[in-house]
Formats: C-alpha cells, sequence, structure tokens
C-alpha cells in the first residue's frame, strides 16, 4: 500500500442504537484497501476473536490491534483493566495516526469508550487535533457525544427498527454480529 500525501482526510462517524456501525466501516476500509490506501483498524473494547480482525489478518489488508478483554463493562463501575486497554488503543491510534503511514484510520468502538467512562472525551478531541490533512479518521460506536458530531465531517446513526436479539431473545451469532 502507498500512503498518499494529497489526500484530504476527513473526520467520519458511525453511531447509533442499530446494528451496523463496525461493518460500515469495514465497508469503507474495503474500498479503501481497493485502491491502495494504507489502512489501520484500533478496536476498543474488543479482543481480537472477532471475525473481523480474523479475516483482515489472514487477508493483510489492514494493520489491526484490538485492546479489550473479554466479557461485559460495568458503565458505573468500570474495572481498572478496561480503563488500562482503553488508553492503551488511544496511545496507538496517536501513534499511529501520526506516523504518516496511514491515510485511513477506524476507530472502532472508541464512542463506547467515552460512554463506558473509560477514556475522556476531551482526550479524543485531543487526539482529532493532531490528526494529519491526509489521514480519514472514522469513529464508531453507540452514544456518540454531541460535540464529536459537531466536529465530523460526515455522520451517519444507525436507527434500529427490529432486531431478533429483542425479539427473540437470540443470542449474538458467530459470523453476524461478532
Amino acid at each position: 500500500m502507498q500512503f498518499q500525501n494529497d489526500f484530504n482526510g476527513l473526520i467520519q462517524i458511525y453511531t447509533g442504537n442499530g446494528k451496523g456501525k463496525t461493518t460500515a466501516s469495514l465497508g469503507l476500509l474495503l474500498r479503501a484497501y481497493g485502491h491502495g490506501f494504507p489502512i489501520a483498524i484500533i478496536q476498543f473494547m474488543k479482543t481480537e476473536d472477532t471475525g473481523e480482525i480474523k479475516a483482515i489478518k489472514e487477508l493483510k489488508i489492514a494493520e489491526s490491534y484490538s485492546f479489550g478483554i473479554k466479557g461485559f463493562i460495568d458503565r458505573e463501575n468500570p474495572k481498572e483493566t478496561d480503563k488500562i486497554e482503553a488508553q492503551k488503543a488511544l496511545k496507538k491510534a496517536e501513534e499511529l495516526m501520526t506516523s504518516g503511514r496511514f491515510n485511513f484510520l477506524i476507530l472502532d468502538e472508541i464512542n463506547c469508550a467515552i460512554y463506558f467512562n473509560l477514556i475522556k472525551e476531551s482526550d479524543v478531541h485531543e487526539l482529532l487535533d493532531k490528526k494529519p490533512s491526509n489521514c480519514e479518521i472514522i469513529l464508531t460506536g453507540r452514544c456518540c457525544t454531541e460535540s464529536l458530531i459537531k466536529r465530523a465531517d460526515l455522520v451517519t446513526e444507525m436507527k434500529e427498527i427490529k432486531h431478533p436479539w429483542k425479539e427473540c431473545q437470540m443470542n449474538a451469532r458467530e459470523g453476524t454480529e461478532y
């Protein structure tokens, strides 16, 4: 992949309570890869055992990093290990974004990391302040803050109309939800 200096990078957000935020960012990843752009994805609050990361690593279409531990996070009382992992992800995001190696950087579930009090919204704004003009930044996750929405160039809200998790008490399925 060839880094392109003349690329005009924007800030994109995929948020909302509907399914498809990570999936939309991965569609963008495939499109960018098809045009030869170097890409990295950093997953907040996830482990490397998701299907998308397994495929990205096998196909070697992007650098990927996952920061999280198995299990659920208590928003009111997050574990210190969850906070540490999210801080590592934020640090890695800054390192990759400012390295001059990537035109696309996906920060998967970063909005949730803010919502779950694992990282500060102000730290994300500070990160975006350092964004090179030739780097596209994609933020995903539910509960995106208004100030990040205002700052972004493109915002898409996924709206849930119907989901089998609620209708049938169905659990997350391998290959579709993870």
